[in-house]
């Protein structure tokens, strides 16, 4: 009998091991939903690259504006977070509908909405009292980005128009004038370029996505272009808009003739795989194709920004 309890006992003791860091696990996989871990990475990369490159054409040096740089990237982090967890909060009812958003944990209720909407207002308190310690231009741009993606996208834009991918670009497009307007204004040609080329990417890797999960936002009733307008007009948008992007980094020149050969490189590329999508039978292939592309696009650009404003 004894032994028989023991055996229970220990059992019991790893039933309770194995469960605690599963639970620890959906947790950390809750916050990730909820925080949007890659689109909130790929928001703060442009305010590291602006501040970066402010440093790099006013002659300083990083070492100097340590603790600036900190608190810019903190507060940037917290505001991006903030909006993006408002974002989730609106539209709790939209992701039920959708399989990719449906494990978020506003919708799965691992976390109740009133408490995110709390948590996504005090994140954005947060980040724009840290950014008050930096310049006022840096704070006015990062109220522009939250405003127009939680007001005009996620409010109101988003549930109406096919419009509401060019609203939403104007948000992602501020994120590198946050961290130039901290070392120095952003009237240079630079950070003016890095908006340009942020606003329009953004539009064909948002019809992108929207083509991936045509079903979804379908399904939602959320007025996506290719929803409303379908797969050719959406492709034929997306070609448009990647063809504006060519001539940007011929603006570009201050950062090096191999950033603009090899900026023009990606863009030559950009358009050729978006012709393709004229001939390829499997549209939602050529849109994993055009997602991914966007991505590496992306990452690589402004990477070599990074570099080149550290070296």
């Amino acid at each position: 009998m004894e032994t028989r309890q023991k055996f229970i006992l220990h059992e019991h003791e790893n039933n309770t091991q194995t469960k605690t860091p599963s639970k620890i696990a959906s947790i950390f996989a809750d916050l990730k939903a909820l925080l949007k871990l890659v689109v909130l990475i790929i928001n703060v990369m442009p305010v590291v690259t602006g501040y970066l490159l402010a440093l790099h054409f006013s002659g300083e040096s990083l070492t100097n504006h340590i603790a600036s740089f900190i608190i810019t990237i903190v507060g940037s982090f917290f505001v991006i977070a903030g909006a993006l967890i408002l974002n989730n909060w609106y539209e709790a009812d939209l992701d039920k509908h959708m399989k990719r958003t449906k494990r978020r944990p506003t919708v799965t209720g691992n976390f109740s909405l009133h408490t995110v909407l709390k948590v996504g207002i005090i994140s954005s308190i947060i980040g724009f009292v840290f950014l008050m310690f930096t310049t006022w231009e840096a704070t006015l741009y990062a109220f522009i980005g939250w405003f127009t993606y939680v007001v005009l996208y996620t409010f109101w834009t988003k549930r109406k128009y096919t419009l509401n991918t060019v609203v939403g670009s104007v948000s992602g497009a501020v994120t590198p004038l946050i961290g130039w307007a901290v070392i120095a204004p952003s009237y240079h040609i630079v950070p003016v370029m890095l908006f340009i080329i942020l606003f329009i990417w953004q539009i064909p890797h948002t019809f992108a996505i929207a083509m991936r999960r045509y079903d979804d936002y379908k399904r939602a009733g959320v007025p996506m272009l290719p929803v409303v307008a379908g797969f050719e007009v959406t492709k034929r948008q997306m070609l448009v808009w990647i063809i504006t992007l060519f001539p940007i980094p011929f603006f570009l020149f201050s950062l090096g003739k191999t950033f603009v050969i090899i900026a023009t490189i990606l863009n030559i590329l950009w358009i050729i795989l978006a012709i393709r999508g004229f001939f390829m039978k499997d549209d939602i292939k050529w849109a994993n194709m055009m997602f991914r592309s966007s991505l590496q696009y992306l990452t690589i650009l402004f990477g070599m920004m990074i570099i080149i404003s550290l070296f």
